[in-house]
């Protein structure tokens, strides 16, 4: 047997605890009025047995049986016609019942025998002479509530009527208050569904505001909060004071979101201008470096060592501030070319490139039989594949393969740069594609910028398009989403 499931939502929970709670009430109320009814009805039965006294059964015994109706009129123990229809009278000598009648109405009064059982004349014989109403329990009358007293002779005497009336009336009353307390509980159960929808209002609000702000892409910048749920209950209320707070809440978000992005757009203004100021005086240290190197005259070995290097660096120095400030662009949302790109065309060159640059790496193409061509930006495309092949290549040891795989669908296409290396950590695969998050390098390789990664997302952001990891042991695959066409994105 399964239990049905409790609601879920706070008004189905409240109108369901409301109607349980009136459900118990109503119970309790009528198991009590039931109770007392019967109770009292029973007592009402025993005083009746009382004030009858011992007429019957005594008309009995001293008659010597089944007296008639109309017989022994006026006899102090015979006047039948004082007794209740249904009444028995019962003699018992020494446990054993002698007479036994019941009292007829109608047709059947000429009979007034009594029909009793060896197992009834049992029960009777059980019963205390003590004066007090027992039920009783005949098989052929049916369930009678008697009286038995000692009489005059040493015998007893047992005055009974039935208690079918009693508990008919029970009966009733049990029916009655089933369907009046079910028509309650259905009217209060409808009534009460709807004062809590209606009490709960406010609260609605309270969360379809949330749910506004759920829906707002705050991690772009966008710091406008939709208007606050309004209070329309006392503060001193539950949901007011809620209310209250979530607005409060709303309000500190608000501030907190506006101080960030005022941050960030200032430490981006100051990217792009520091990035763009940069160049040009790290263009003239190489070009005075290299200038240096072509002097005819004789250099001293460790200053043209030193030379090398401030070449080495300085072209290190500015391909990173390149990277920062194609970044700074691309937080800037400025605009990429858009033109027919030939991914295909773009996938050969990028992995010649790096089969150049990694001989020992094992390079190998999956590339459709016909050209896929997405509209976008070809330079800052093939600095994307670049940029996942070096990647792939700094990252795993000689003898790995590189698999490059281009594949083509009715709106996107996928592009592939996987390699069966031994994988990347699990501590920074939730946050590879941020800036300056640096992965183990094999042995001999120079320190990066821990730019690529995030200029590859960005890349393929500004395409509207997007780019995804699946690594693990022995398998690192980065798959990017480019739309087919963006010219409207």
């Amino acid at each position: 047997m399964r239990w049905p499931r409790a609601p879920r939502t706070l008004r189905g929970r409240l109108t369901a605890g409301l109607v349980v709670l009136l459900a118990v009430s109503c119970a309790a109320v009528g198991v009590v009025a039931v109770l007392e009814l019967g109770g009292f009805l029973t007592s009402r039965l025993d005083q009746q047995l009382q004030d009858a006294g011992s007429a019957y059964p005594a008309s009995i015994e001293h008659r010597g049986g089944t007296v008639g109706r109309n017989d022994h009129d006026g006899d102090e123990h015979g006047d039948t016609r004082r007794q209740t229809a249904g009444t028995l009278g019962v003699c018992l000598v020494d446990g054993t019942v002698t007479r036994a009648g019941l009292v007829r109405s109608g047709a059947d009064a000429s009979d007034q025998s009594a029909p009793l059982s060896t197992a009834d004349e049992k029960r009777l014989a059980a019963v205390p002479a003590d004066g007090a109403g027992h039920s009783v329990a005949l098989s052929a009358l049916g369930e009678y509530r008697v009286v038995a007293a000692p009489g005059r002779d040493g015998d007893v005497l047992l005055t009974g009527l039935p208690l079918e009336p009693v508990r008919a009336t029970v009966h009733r009353l049990e029916l009655v208050s089933g369907v009046v307390f079910g028509i309650a509980l259905a009217v209060t159960g409808i009534a009460g569904a709807l004062w809590v929808r209606w009490s709960l209002r406010p609260l609605n609000r309270v969360a379809a505001t949330a749910a506004r702000v759920s829906e707002l892409p705050l991690a772009s910048g966008a710091v406008a909060l939709p208007a606050r749920a309004p209070e329309t209950l006392p503060p001193e209320s539950e949901i007011g004071r809620l209310t209250r707070a979530f607005n409060g809440m709303l309000g500190h978000v608000e501030k907190a979101l506006t101080q960030r992005q005022r941050s960030e757009e200032r430490l981006r203004s100051f990217s792009a201008d520091a990035s763009h100021e940069l160049r040009t005086p790290v263009a003239a240290i190489r070009g005075h470096a290299e200038l240096a190197l072509l002097h005819p005259g004789p250099v001293p070995p460790e200053v043209t060592r030193a030379l090398e290097r401030i070449t080495a660096e300085s072209g290190r120095m500015g391909a990173m501030v390149d990277d920062l400030l194609l970044l700074a662009r691309l937080d800037a949302g400025r605009p990429l070319e858009r033109a027919p790109v030939d991914l295909t065309r773009l996938v050969l060159d990028a992995v010649a490139d790096a089969r150049a640059a990694g001989p020992g790496h094992r390079w190998s193409l999956r590339l459709p039989e016909e050209p896929l061509t997405v509209t976008g930006d070809t330079h800052r495309l093939h600095q994307l594949l670049a940029n996942l092949l070096a990647n792939a290549r700094l990252h795993t040891p000689p003898g790995t393969e590189v698999t490059v795989s281009l594949t083509g669908g009715p709106d996107a296409v996928l592009l592939t740069v996987a390699d069966d290396g031994p994988g990347i950590p699990a501590g920074i695969r939730d946050t590879l594609f941020e800036r300056f998050v640096h992965g183990e390098r094999r042995r001999g390789e120079g320190g990066g910028t821990g730019l690529g990664l995030s200029i590859v997302a960005g890349v393929a952001q500004a395409h509207g398009g997007s780019v995804t990891l699946d690594s693990g042991p022995g398998a690192t695959g980065f798959t990017v989403r480019l739309p087919r066409d963006t010219a409207d994105e």
